[in-house]
């Protein structure tokens, strides 16, 4: 069975054979023809299977009639019977999922590139009823502090819209590289795309032209997938400083940083900044067409805006006060991220920022990214924010996959696949009340009918350790098929590891869906047993 679980089908043992003359006819509402088109190239692909007018298989893909019980938004009604696939869907993206459902029950050939002797495109007969839980089902991909090729991007987008993902987050910028094509300030790439080694870490770099990224949206979008740049500020921005060093308070020339970690080295919250990045953020909107722009705000240290004349100066002269009524360099952070935020809604985008920005300074219309954790969602939610739940004890796929001495790169909380496939959104409901209300006695005063919404949730993928297409194959399957599942249908009440619900996904998991991932030359983590460089050597005669 298919990964995410449908919320229900029905199947009847039966078999729909594409025989040759290998043809599928394929009748489609004309709005979903980006849908079916993918369908229709992939099958040729993996099974030599063409379109055309004289075929035993009719594969229809329409709109739900106005007279029949309506489909919710991305949900589908699939029925496989003899000679016949019907798909009924609510919208464009519906259809992509649904499709997506059809070529996991194909078989692990259906995710070839060419097919194999004797493949057959063989499905089995049934009925599939589905629609997700949740709006945003993300995963950020961090491609800053190791550089990814586009080819590389591009297999991670699809390997996503595989498991009914539906956002995909680019970590453009951060301390360690600066990845994203600017026409107004070329120094960005020119200098901040790379950086030199250390004793730990070799010399690195790379960026995205323009016409690379436009591609890669291009791409995510034949899959129905939504391509979410970020630009991180106003810290981890260390290589943006190697460029241009007056943007940052030190003002003094330095190269683009080698090590992890959080650097006091922050931007200058000044005017000049703001003007900068509002064009970085103009030529960003012009490559992307997502509705949404990530700012990031995160991890930005006060030292170097307290005690600096300058920026006290420009806290009192914006009125930014704290709650003894002096002037506060903290709030400057909020301020800075307002007026990017302020910019981007006259682009018609909507910003978002991870949750330490989150305060009396950001507009109301930003999206909190909540990565600290569920009381800070919680928080967020009661200042009327519209929250993504991000939680780095739950979904941060660069943290370590067990707790064995021999696990690579052994970094933050263990998450096993039974870890990631125990996290269920609902969790935010359990969290203690006085989180949210010590925010509404504060100076928000929110009312219940103000609290903002639940978009959705995003796992992550930090790449600080994982350096390239492999490594992060590795971290993130299976675990990301276990996060699908826990954002796109209902959960069971009870899924903790160990758990009936739990057990049954494992053994779906690997029966069914790691042929699949190893058909499309995923190189995932085994589940169990030996690591694969544990594997006895094979010595040749």
């Amino acid at each position: 069975m298919t990964v995410p679980l449908p919320r229900k089908n029905r199947f009847n043992h039966g078999e729909l054979a594409v025989t040759d003359p290998a043809r599928i006819t394929i009748d489609c509402d004309a709005d979903l023809l980006p849908a079916a088109d993918w369908w229709a190239d992939a099958t040729k692909h993996a099974f030599g299977v063409e379109t055309g007018p004289e075929a035993a298989v009719t594969l229809t893909l329409r709109h739900a009639a106005e007279t029949a019980k309506p489909i919710a938004p991305s949900g589908y009604k699939l029925g496989i019977f003899e000679g016949q696939i019907n798909i009924d869907v609510s919208d464009l993206s519906g259809a992509f999922a649904a499709l997506q459902t059809l070529r996991q029950l194909a078989g692990p050939q259906a995710f070839r590139q060419a097919p194999l002797p004797g493949a057959s495109l063989v499905l089995p007969t049934g009925t599939i009823s589905d629609a997700p839980r949740l709006a945003w089902r993300g995963v950020m991909l961090d491609v800053a502090r190791h550089f990814m090729p586009p080819r590389d991007v591009r297999r991670f987008i699809d390997l996503a819209a595989m498991h009914h993902l539906n956002v995909v987050q680019l970590h453009l910028t951060d301390d360690q590289g600066w990845r994203f094509q600017t026409d107004r300030y070329p120094e960005l790439t020119a200098v901040g795309s790379h950086r030199q080694g250390d004793a730990s870490e070799t010399a690195h770099g790379g960026y995205y032209t323009k016409d690379d990224l436009r591609e890669t949206v291009a791409f995510a979008k034949q899959r129905g997938v939504t391509v979410v740049p970020e630009i991180d500020l106003p810290g981890h921005v260390e290589a943006a400083i190697a460029a241009y060093p007056w943007l940052g308070t030190s003002k003094k020339p330095r190269g683009v940083t080698a090590t992890w970690g959080i650097s006091e080295d922050v931007l200058d919250p000044g005017p000049n900044q703001v003007s900068f990045f509002c064009d970085v953020l103009g030529e960003v909107c012009d490559v992307f067409d997502s509705p949404f722009v990530h700012i990031g705000g995160d991890e930005v240290p006060l030292t170097r805006w307290q005690g600096n004349l300058a920026i006290e100066a420009r806290a009192a002269a914006l009125d930014l006060l704290d709650d003894k009524g002096n002037p506060s360099v903290a709030r400057l952070h909020g301020w800075f991220l307002a007026q990017l935020a302020t910019f981007l809604r006259l682009r018609r985008r909507r910003a978002i920022v991870w949750d330490e920005a989150c305060g009396p300074d950001l507009p109301p219309d930003v999206i909190v990214m909540a990565w600290r954790g569920l009381p800070e969602a919680a928080r967020a939610l009661a200042q009327g924010f519209d929250v993504v739940l991000a939680p780095e004890q739950h979904v941060y796929l660069d943290h370590r996959a067990s707790d064995r001495p021999d696990e690579p790169s052994p970094y933050g909380d263990t998450l096993t696949t039974q870890d990631v496939y125990a996290f269920d959104t609902d969790m935010l409901r359990r969290i203690d009340d006085a989180d949210v209300k010590a925010v509404r006695g504060g100076v928000c005063q929110i009312e219940q009918s103000q609290q903002g919404s639940v978009l959705g949730a995003q796992a992550q993928l930090w790449s600080e350790r994982l350096e390239d297409s492999r490594r992060v194959d590795y971290a993130a399957f299976p675990r990301l098929a276990a996060f699908s599942e826990a954002v796109w249908g209902s959960a069971p009440k009870q899924r903790d590891p160990g758990s009936p619900a739990s057990a049954a996904f494992m053994a779906r998991l690997e029966q069914a869906h790691l042929p699949r991932l190893a058909a499309a030359g995923v190189e995932y983590r085994p589940v169990d047993g030996p690591l694969p460089w544990q594997k006895q050597q094979v010595t040749m005669p």
